[in-house]
Parts: C-alpha cells; structure tokens; sequence
C-alpha cells in the first residue's frame, strides 16, 4: 500500500495484484507482530524503547485534528489496509497543528478491522523506526491507542512513481529524470541489502516509490520487509506474498527469499521506466496476461531496443544510454537468481551513466583507462555515453 500521494489515489489496479498469502506468515521484528491483540480486538502495547525514542508519539485526538478529522477532502489514497490524509504539525516541536499551519505530513490510519495490516504496520514502525537513508520515507511518529493505528511521514509532493508513469494528464518525465529516479531506488536498496542485518525490501513496485519535490525517490511501505538470512543460511523460507509482475519467478515457485528478489524487482521497475508500461496487463502489449518482462526481454539485447522505448519521450534520449540501462535491467531479470548482479554493482553501472561522455570526470576516468591499455579515451568500452541525445 503506497503512501503520501501529492493528489487523491486509488492504489488498486492491474499492475498491483497481491499475490496470495500477502502479510500471512509472521513478520519478523523485534516486537511480537500479534502483540496488542487479544480476544479479536487491537489493544495498546509498548514499542521497543530504542525505536519509540527515535519517534514521536501522537494522541489519537492530535491526528484528528491534524487532518480535519480524517475528512474525505484530505484524503490522499487507499491502500489494501488503510487510507492516507493530509495533515499538519508543528515544523520544531512536531506536535498536531491546524490544516494549513506548519509542516505538511501524510498520516496513515489502519482500517481497525484488519487484524492483518496490524501486522505490516508494526513491521512498518519497526524497520522505519530504526532505518534512516535520503532514499527513504522518513517516518515522523505514530500513535496506538486504543484499537488506532496510524502512522506519519514526510509529504511526498510529488506523489508515486506510478502516478507519473501511467496517470493521464501527468507531464512526462524526461529520461534524466528516469533513469536518476533508477538510480535512487538503487541507492535505497543497496542500502538495506549492505546492513549488518540485511533487510530485503520484498514489495518493489511502482506505487511504493514515492517523489519529493525535486523528484528524488523514496522507498516506502515496509510493512512486507524482512530479515535477510544469517549466519551459514542462504535464504528466508517465507509464504510468498509481493505483487504479480514485479516478483522475482523462483520466489514466487519456492518462497525461498533472498535479496536477489529485489534484484529482479528492481530490473521491472527499470523496464517500466524505459517503457512507460505496467508489469502487468498493461493493455499495449498485446493481452492482460503477458508480463512486461516476457514482452520486452527479446528487444533487450539488440538493436531493437527503441521498440521498447517510451514513445511519449519523443526520442529525446541517446540510444546509447538507453541500451546501457536496458543491458542493467535484463542482468537484474536473469532467471537464475545466482547470475542476477548484486545492488552495488547495479548502483554503480546506472550511476556511470548518469556521467556525460565530455565532463571532466568521465574524461579523467578515460584518461586512466587509456592509460593502462592504450586505447583511445573515447573508444574506451567502459567509458559510458551521456543522458543527452546526440
């Protein structure tokens, strides 16, 4: 379930089909996913005392008044568990304001019914709790009381990648914008995968990136994060949840988990960047059952590859450029998860083609290439083509 989008969102929609058993095997956190249920109902309970300290801590009643009392006209989405308000609070002391006064927040309150999204939401509070990275939602506070949960983060202006990417009447991104958008979301995963206890993210999808103003993108919703594995193991045995199109084929066959998951995850939203087409059903590629992946892998690696391009960006990128982000994605979409790269080779591949081929950084780095084997600086195979068109 996306959060914090900049204008009203219905989250569900073919490219967010959950996979069955989503949220049902028990999530792994330092508190107990089933603590503050008993006899059927939501009860309060008591974080960890080393994540509570990092957060700020709503009344119920401050969240009310904070976001108009949850009225339709601050609404900003509806996700699987709960829904998302605008609100307001104080910039310094962080307390609830008045609409329209002080910092801008997005505020997630979980249906009270759903026993289940109980369980993301503690995960949510218990990763982002701890984790911070600029390629991360900040999470803000929470409150429980009562049977209540909510949650609140940074607004996100800019609202989800999805938004921009298949809403009507969005301006178009440029591919500058894509492929640093890409290399963002690299950055947020190479992050979690590169902790001592690595976290894989599991539920990559267009709708979980969510966009600041100046367009930096941010992972969000952890609330189907998990421990990687430990110690001699090689994976996380898990029941598979995710959502069709953006889950990697050998999870979804064994629930094995590993953070080559992401991996392949990541190599779809780098398709559907490139493409401007769900992972799923997208009704351009011929039939609702086809994926992204099966439809664009046989241009990837070729000369074809403007086929798959966005057509809505006019050609205005370096066909070059666009086949070394392709070369990225059909790497990350290997169908044996040992082949897949990991994130920190991925992040560096998409970050030398962030580099114009004439800026003083790529020349030096030709320079020190051309130095070793003898070859021209700008025949230099590992010398990446700019953003621009030429």
């Amino acid at each position: 379930m996306g959060i914090c989008f900049g204008k009203p969102a219905k989250l569900a929609n073919a490219s967010s089909t959950q996979l069955v058993g989503t949220g049902t095997e028990p999530v792994k956190t330092k508190a107990d996913p089933n603590s503050g249920i008993k006899n059927g109902s939501l009860q309060p309970f008591n974080l960890d005392s080393t994540i509570s300290t990092n957060l700020k801590s709503f009344s119920f009643n401050d969240l009310k008044n904070a976001t108009k009392n949850f009225q339709p006209d601050s609404l900003l989405g509806e996700g699987g568990f709960g829904y998302v308000f605008k609100g307001w609070i104080d910039e310094n002391t962080l307390a609830a304001t008045k609409p329209g006064h002080g910092k801008v927040v997005a505020v997630k309150k979980l249906k009270t019914e759903s026993f289940q999204g109980h369980k993301e939401w503690l995960a949510e509070v218990n990763y982002l709790g701890q984790l911070h990275h600029e390629n991360l939602v900040k999470l803000i506070g929470y409150c429980s009381e009562s049977d209540q949960r909510l949650l609140v983060y940074d607004f996100m202006p800019r609202g989800s990648l999805e938004n921009h990417l298949f809403k009507k009447g969005v301006q178009v991104m440029t591919w500058v914008t894509r492929i640093k958008i890409a290399v963002d979301v690299a950055r947020g995963l190479c992050f979690l995968h590169n902790l001592d206890a690595n976290v894989i993210y599991r539920d990559l999808k267009a709708s979980n990136i969510l966009l600041d103003s100046d367009f930096t993108a941010k992972l969000s919703d952890f609330g189907l994060a998990r421990d990687g594995p430990s110690g001699d193991k090689t994976h996380v045995s898990t029941r598979v949840v995710g959502t069709q199109g953006y889950a990697a084929p050998e999870y979804i066959a064994t629930g094995r988990l590993t953070s080559k998951s992401d991996v392949y995850s990541f190599g779809v939203i780098l398709l559907e960047l490139l493409s401007g087409k769900r992972a799923m059903g997208d009704e351009n590629m011929g039939g609702n059952d086809e994926t992204l992946v099966d439809w664009a892998i046989p241009f990837l690696t070729d000369s074809r590859i403007t086929r798959i391009m966005d057509t809505r960006l006019g050609g205005q990128y370096s066909k070059k450029s666009a086949q070394a982000a392709a070369a990225v994605a059909l790497s990350c979409l290997d169908p044996d998860p040992k082949q897949r790269p990991v994130m920190k080779k991925v992040l560096e591949d998409l970050e030398e083609a962030l580099i114009p081929i004439d800026s003083p950084k790529s020349i030096a780095r030709a320079k020190r290439q051309n130095a070793v084997s003898g070859q021209s600086a700008y025949s230099q195979k590992g010398v990446k083509l700019g953003l621009e068109p030429k």
